[in-house]
């Protein structure tokens, strides 16, 4: 039996191993980043703490009721509420389907003239 000449190299199982180590990189990042995996990070003296801004929820009734974090409100306190919250803050607007359509836009002129732009509806899926 005669031994054959390589002339060439078969390059398909080196892409296959590339391809599996590209999703394992991959997986690795996104669990890392969702802090799924914990990490042990340095510390500095420079470093700053990072902000961690929460999501504030306000809830609008069937009668046009305002809810701040679960605390009935006016429209006139909302406001003045509002200036305890950072401007990066997201809000999440729940409102009621039979609430009355003018209730869920002086919400959200509040919010907008208090220069809050972070704003979320809740909905809930249709099925």
């Amino acid at each position: 039996m005669a031994l054959k000449k390589f002339d060439s190299l078969n390059v398909i199982p080196l892409v296959d191993i590339m391809l599996v180590l590209l999703a394992i990189v991959l997986t690795t990042a996104t669990l890392v980043e969702k802090k799924l995996i914990p990490v042990n990070l340095p510390k500095a003296k420079g470093a700053k703490e990072s902000l961690q801004y929460k999501n504030i929820t306000l809830t609008i009734t069937k009668s046009g009721k305002v809810y701040l974090e679960n605390k009935e409100t006016s429209l006139n306190n909302l406001e003045a509420q509002l200036k305890n919250f950072d401007k990066n803050s997201t809000f999440l607007i729940n409102c009621n389907a039979n609430a009355s359509f003018m209730s869920f836009i002086k919400v959200l002129d509040t919010l907008k003239s208090n220069n809050f732009h972070n704003i979320s509806i809740v909905t809930k899926e249709d099925g």
